[in-house]
């Protein structure tokens, strides 16, 4: 009998801390990191306020568990996209598309557009290693392109997207900003496009 009750008590923690990770999605996806607030949580997910802190101790550990359980899903849709590509062009165009597309899903600001800047501790740690995942994602390609340092020009690449993330999140219409990114990593400063290999 005692197993039963531990089982479920652990069952029902686990289902708590999910509606507050659900709750802290929807938040950040509506309203950016200031919406992110234990009050927030604890309303839309039906519990007290209290009992937030059962779970979390700060907004900067929420993003933690956030991304912890999200950035893999989203970095294994990239990778799978830029593997359908058949040349390295049409990976990192792949690489560009698909996470702006992933930031301008109405309803779904998600980490991607989350810049390490917004947060403090380990919360920034842990943002900055899950993007070196995304960054390490392009690395390949720049290097089967020529690039010597591929890994300097795949934070400079992503530096870009995440700038075009930030003006899709502020409203930019997503249609033209990924198209001017992409005319820009792909063709650069003269804008003029040409054909891919």
């Amino acid at each position: 009998m005692p197993r039963i009750k531990a089982a479920t008590v652990a069952e029902h923690r686990s289902m708590q801390r999910a509606a507050l990770l659900d709750a802290a999605r929807d938040l950040l996806a509506q309203g950016g990191i200031s919406a992110v607030t234990f009050s927030a949580m604890a309303e839309r997910a039906g519990l007290a306020r209290s009992s937030v802190y059962e779970y979390f101790k700060t907004k900067g550990d929420v993003v933690e568990a956030l991304a912890v359980e999200d950035f893999p899903a989203a970095v294994n849709d990239i990778r799978g996209v830029m593997l359908a590509q058949p040349t390295p062009e049409r990976q990192i165009a792949a690489y560009v598309r698909r996470q702006l597309e992933l930031v301008s899903q109405p309803g779904h600001r998600n980490l991607l557009a989350l810049s390490a800047l917004e947060l403090d501790g380990s919360a920034r740690d842990r943002i900055r290693s899950a993007h070196s995942l995304l960054v390490d994602l392009v690395v390949g390609a720049l290097r089967r392109l020529g690039h010597s340092d591929a890994r300097a020009t795949a934070a400079a690449l992503q530096g870009a997207i995440d700038g075009a993330a930030k003006r899709i999140d502020a409203g930019a219409d997503p249609n033209a900003t990924i198209e001017a990114t992409l005319t820009l990593i792909l063709f650069g400063v003269r804008g003029a496009r040409r054909r891919l290999s």
